[in-house]
C-alpha cells in the first residue's frame, strides 16, 4: 500500500481475518507500506483469530518519509472463547520493520510455537489472557498522546512506552470483547479523535 505526499488513508478489513488449522507447512502473509511526505496512515485491521494447529508467519514492513506520521495495529485472540474453542497448538510468528527516511525505528520479533496455550498461560506472556493487540504511533504527538493512553489502560493487563518520536502499547484481555472495550479507545485517541472505521460495528 502506497500513501502518496500529504494524503491520509486509513486501511481496514472486512471482518475478522481466521488463521484456521493448517494441512502443511506455513502461511506467509507480508503487507509492505510507505507513507510520502506529510502523509498520515492508519493501518487497521481487524482482529486475526488464531484457531489450533494453525500456521502462519506475518510480517509487516513500512517505508515512511521524515514528517510521515504512521498508526498501526495488530490484534490477535487465540481462539473463539465465545464457541468454546482453545488454541492449543500451533505457530504465530509476527515481524515488523518500521523505517523513517531509511533508518530503522522500530523492529520485534514475535513467536508463539507448540503448545501456545500452555505458553500463553505464563505469567511473563499473557497471565492466560487469550486476546492480545501491540498498537504502534509514531509522529510529532507521540510524546503529548502518551498521558491521555495511560489513563486509558490503567488498571488493566496493559501499557505504553514512548521514546523519541514513537509510541508503542501492548494489550491483553480475557476474549476479543474484552480487548475492543480498550482498543477502540486508544485507536480514536491516536486518531484525534475519529472512530474506528465503521466495519469495526458491523
Amino acid at each position: 500500500m502506497r500513501a502518496g505526499p500529504g494524503t491520509q488513508v486509513t486501511v481496514t478489513t472486512q471482518a475478522n481475518e481466521k488463521i484456521y488449522k493448517a494441512s502443511a507447512d506455513t502461511a506467509l502473509l507480508s503487507s509492505h507500506i510507505e507513507v510520502g511526505a506529510g502523509a498520515r496512515v492508519a493501518w487497521l485491521p481487524q482482529e486475526s483469530i488464531l484457531f489450533d494447529r494453525a500456521s502462519l508467519t506475518r510480517e509487516l514492513s513500512v517505508d515512511l518519509a521524515e514528517d510521515a506520521e504512521f498508526l498501526a495495529v495488530e490484534a490477535i485472540i487465540m481462539g473463539r472463547t465465545a464457541m468454546g474453542e482453545r488454541a492449543e497448538n500451533g505457530l504465530f510468528r509476527d515481524r515488523w520493520r518500521v523505517r523513517r527516511a531509511g533508518r530503522l525505528i522500530h523492529a520485534e520479533e514475535m513467536r508463539f510455537e507448540g503448545e501456545i496455550a500452555s505458553l500463553g498461560e505464563r505469567s511473563a506472556v499473557l497471565s492466560g489472557k487469550v486476546a492480545y493487540a501491540t498498537v504502534f504511533y509514531t509522529g510529532a504527538q507521540a510524546e503529548a498522546f502518551l498521558p491521555r493512553l495511560r489513563n486509558i489502560l490503567s488498571g488493566g493487563y496493559s501499557g505504553a512506552s514512548h521514546w523519541q518520536d514513537k509510541l508503542v502499547v501492548r494489550i491483553a484481555a480475557e476474549d476479543g470483547f474484552a480487548l475492543r472495550k480498550i482498543l477502540v479507545p486508544v485507536i480514536s485517541l491516536l486518531r484525534n479523535g475519529a472512530p474506528v472505521p465503521k466495519v469495526w460495528n458491523t
